[in-house]
């Protein structure tokens, strides 16, 4: 009898420590953060940088005379223009970021069901830094506010045909949601898809 009752108390161990260990052992369900969290996650990133682009363009520059309210004073100024007709141009190199500012999203641009969330980006936003140690002077007889002035059209024609451009577009929209997913899925999350807006939700 008393070996069998050791038996028993033996067996009975092991099925508790295996037991124990089964609770322990076990992978917990992880808890998903909800949209509130998630907005926090992302604002931490600020701004994320999704493309950064190198570009150069030829601009021209020749301002016509300014009129004024005094006819003398507009006399002399055409009679300067004839004598020195101002003109610049000139290489100038810049680079451009294209990112998404995620301190412009809040609740209303998640929707989370289960472990698959669906988030708007805010609009893209195009940045231009020119680079004048880069700036190439073809040919000028510009002033100093008359080159500044060059300068600022070629920031805005850099800007604006960035911001036509589909290609720069996509590459940059591509390279947020490889950013997104990433973060999504080491929260948790097994779906992660970007849209250009939320569909209401219909009543079930």
């Amino acid at each position: 009898m008393g070996l069998v009752l050791r038996i028993l108390l033996l067996a009975g161990a092991v099925a508790l420590g295996a037991l124990g260990a089964f609770f322990f052992l076990r992978p917990h369900a992880q808890v998903l953060p909800d949209p509130p969290a998630l907005v926090v996650q992302m604002r931490e990133v600020a701004r994320l940088e999704t493309l950064d682009v190198s570009l150069y363009k030829k601009v021209t520059f020749s301002p016509e005379p300014t009129a004024t309210d005094a006819l003398w004073k507009d006399v002399v100024n055409w009679a300067a223009y004839s004598i020195r007709t101002p003109r610049g141009r000139a290489i100038v190199f810049a680079d451009v970021h294209l990112g998404y500012d995620f301190q412009r999203i809040d609740t209303s641009s998640l929707r989370v069901t289960g472990t698959q969330v669906d988030v708007v980006l805010p609009p893209l936003e195009v940045k231009v830094e020119l680079k004048p140690g880069e700036t190439e002077i073809i040919d000028s007889n510009l002033n100093s506010q008359e080159t500044a002035y060059l300068l600022e059209r070629a920031r805005v024609a850099f800007e604006r045909e960035v911001s036509q451009d589909p290609r720069l577009k996509n590459r940059a929209r591509q390279s947020a949601e490889r950013s997104l997913r990433a973060l999504f899925f080491s929260l948790g999350f097994t779906e992660v898809r970007v849209v250009d807006r939320l569909t209401p939700v219909t009543p079930g």
